[in-house]
């Protein structure tokens, strides 16, 4: 598993990028309902949270490792997520 993520790819860092915010939304609205009054006060900025949380990925590829495909896959994606995002809000 380790060594896929460590390959240079438009498709990996795509799908590290599509699913890293989905599961840290996941897990914001899950901390959210565990509190009575919530962490956050919208769900809006949970979803720019999550959003953002592709920026510590996106350094890791892009200037640890080299790697400039997977790197531009999860800045696609991010990209893609802040126009949805601010298309909805």
């Amino acid at each position: 598993m380790w060594k896929l993520l460590k390959k240079d790819s438009f498709t990996i860092g795509a799908i590290v990028g599509l699913l890293l915010p989905a599961v840290f939304f996941t897990l914001i609205s899950a901390l959210n309902n565990v509190f009575e009054k919530g962490l956050f006060a919208k769900e809006s900025y949970m979803l720019l949270l999550a959003i953002a949380i592709n920026l510590l990925p996106l350094r890791l590829y892009l200037v640890n490792m080299k790697a400039d495909k997977s790197g531009r896959g999860i800045l696609a994606v991010t990209f893609l997520y802040v126009i949805i995002y601010f298309a909805t809000f």
